[in-house]
């Protein structure tokens, strides 16, 4: 690569890091100083935490690194805003986050802008022989800040609704109900065969996207439409949440012991459903995809519906076959922040990319020949490769440039407080 070509290419990812550090702060914009701190739930790191979390990463993974003379800071935010990274030492207990009153956001906000200022700065000064090395940890960090954008809409999301007055995030706007039916959906079958699963290119991916390898698979159909809040509710009309038969036992049990009855975020009143949005309290779309269930909630769905979840492969296959376009995905630059109804066509599978997480069923495991990356970045995926199940697809809140055919999300089976939905699957020959 020759110098101009470099240059330029040192100028696009630096324009995208300052964009990207630009986003975090602007969905923050609409939220009041108080709200910043409350986690109501283990699950949940309040907003300023993220502000922060997401900065030290950048300190951590590069300033550390490539800084002559580097000084952090402030000598605790490391003990402050660690995430999970054993290796660099210890920290806060993730539960606990929503203690941290101090530093308050004011100083947080600081510390943003200081990083933002010495990475800017030490662009000019990293060697030729380190360049590569830096400019991978840059769009490393700028691709985990982006994991943080999402999060932080859900978390944000989650704070609001679990407060008894909804406050709305954004501008009230008016009722989205839609009277008219949705579009049916289709069985669209993929023959039985060969599959690439996995990133190939050029590009970024992380390392739980590799090895590129190959997957045979049977004769099966796959939804061209994600299930609806109308398809789903019909599911909770039929007595879904009354009867053992259509679910697995840990889910069984979780019905149970926590009173489900719906997905989350949605509120009976006067007879209507509604469900909290970052608009606040709203009529529930019917035409939208159904969101906010859990993996036990999507299988109980799909096994009383007489289908299944896909797994990863077959949402892969089937999706690199229909290749969707994913500038016409409903995602975090829309401003949406909301699953939408679909925009149906006759050739291809709607909704694939934006919208909502699509449960599979497939366990969060390496793929064969995986290898975990050296040192601290080797704990972001490698070692929760258990107990968790697969999603694909990214959601509304999901940045556009962030999402991929092979990304691979994961989450443990009874989470539900993110943008997770469901598409249904079925073997052509039962």
């Amino acid at each position: 690569m020759d110098t101009a070509t470099e240059t330029v290419k040192t100028v696009a990812l630096l324009a995208q890091f300052i964009a990207t550090r630009g986003q975090t702060e602007k969905l923050c914009a609409p939220l009041q100083k108080e709200d910043t701190v409350v986690q109501p739930m283990g699950d949940v790191s309040p907003p300023k935490w993220h502000l922060a979390h997401s900065t030290w990463f950048f300190e951590q993974f590069i300033l550390t690194r490539f800084q002559k003379d580097f000084k952090p800071f402030h000598p605790r935010y490391n003990y402050l805003f660690n995430s999970y990274y054993e290796s660099i030492g210890e920290r806060v207990l993730r539960a606990n986050r929503g203690f941290l009153t101090r530093p308050t956001l004011d100083e947080i906000l600081d510390y943003r802008h200081h990083v933002n200022k010495e990475i800017s700065a030490i662009y000019d000064t990293v060697g030729k022989h380190d360049r590569a090395d830096f400019e991978r940890l840059i769009e490393l960090g700028i691709q985990h800040e982006q994991q943080h954008q999402e999060l932080l809409v859900t978390d944000i999301k989650y704070i609001l609704g679990n407060n008894p007055i909804f406050p709305p995030y954004l501008q009230q706007r008016e009722n989205n109900h839609v009277k008219n039916p949705a579009p049916k959906a289709r069985y669209l079958e993929i023959e039985a065969g060969m599959h690439h699963i996995g990133y190939h290119g050029n590009g970024f991916s992380w390392d739980n996207e590799l090895p590129q390898h190959s997957v045979f698979l049977q004769d099966y159909s796959i939804s061209s439409l994600p299930v609806t809040n109308a398809d789903y509710i019909e599911f909770m009309l039929d007595g879904g949440y009354e009867d053992f038969r259509h679910w697995l036992q840990e889910g069984w049990e979780l019905v149970k012991a926590n009173h489900w009855q719906a997905p989350l975020h949605f509120h009976k009143i006067e007879g209507d459903w509604y469900h909290y949005t970052m608009h606040g309290l709203e009529k529930v779309n019917p035409n939208a995809p159904v969101t906010h269930v859990s993996f036990y909630e999507a299988d109980a769905y799909a096994t009383w519906a007489g289908k299944r979840l896909p797994t990863e492969f077959e949402w892969e296959a089937a999706t690199r076959k229909y290749n969707p376009d994913k500038a016409h995905g409903n995602f975090l630059e829309d401003g949406h922040l909301q699953p939408q109804p679909a925009n149906y066509s006759d050739e291809k599978c709607s909704q694939l990319l934006g919208d909502v997480w699509e449960w599979t069923y497939s366990s969060y495991h390496p793929y064969p020949g995986y290898k975990r990356e050296e040192g601290a970045l080797g704990e972001y995926n490698g070692k929760f490769m258990l107990n968790q199940m697969v999603l694909r697809g990214g959601s509304c809140a999901t940045p556009r440039s962030h999402i991929r055919i092979t990304y691979r999300n994961f989450f443990h089976p009874d989470k539900k407080w993110q943008f997770s939905g469901i598409r249904l699957a079925e073997k052509i020959n039962p």
